[in-house]
């Protein structure tokens, strides 16, 4: 699935594609994992099989006005940009986390999507400059 790009006359939604990145790395390393302590490896390896099935249901949608997060094609979630106050993306080199903040809490997302999307949606939708 490839992410769809913004279209700045119409204001489009962008989807950001899955990246199973994350999950696979977790699944990989869990098997020399397993040889030294088996039980380290099994939750290392679950953790991964559970951000696989994440990856595959969940999907973020950057509107004009809001993030929206859908499961299986159902919104389950929507933050207006109006109510964040910040967001970062932890370790641009192996992007592995997305925190933002609204005004009544804090949110952090493993990366399960295009990072280079993401990181461009973000800078478009709510510029860091706007949130200082």
């Amino acid at each position: 699935m490839t992410s769809v790009q913004p279209s700045p006359a119409t204001g489009q939604t962008v989807e950001l594609a899955p990246s199973y990145k994350i999950p696979l790395v977790l699944i990989v390393a869990a098997i020399p994992i397993a040889w030294i302590q088996i039980w380290v490896g099994l939750v290392i390896s679950l953790f991964g099989l559970f951000l696989m099935l994440q990856t595959a249901t969940i999907r973020l949608q950057f509107t004009k006005t809001a993030l929206d997060v859908y499961r299986s094609g159902k919104l389950i979630r929507n933050f207006p940009y109006a109510e964040w106050q910040n967001w970062k993306i932890f370790w641009d080199r192996v992007p592995i986390l997305f925190y933002f903040r609204e005004i009544k809490s804090i949110h952090f997302l493993p990366i399960l999507f295009d990072p280079k999307t993401l990181k461009a949606c973000l800078e478009k939708y709510y510029p860091l400059e706007r949130s200082n």
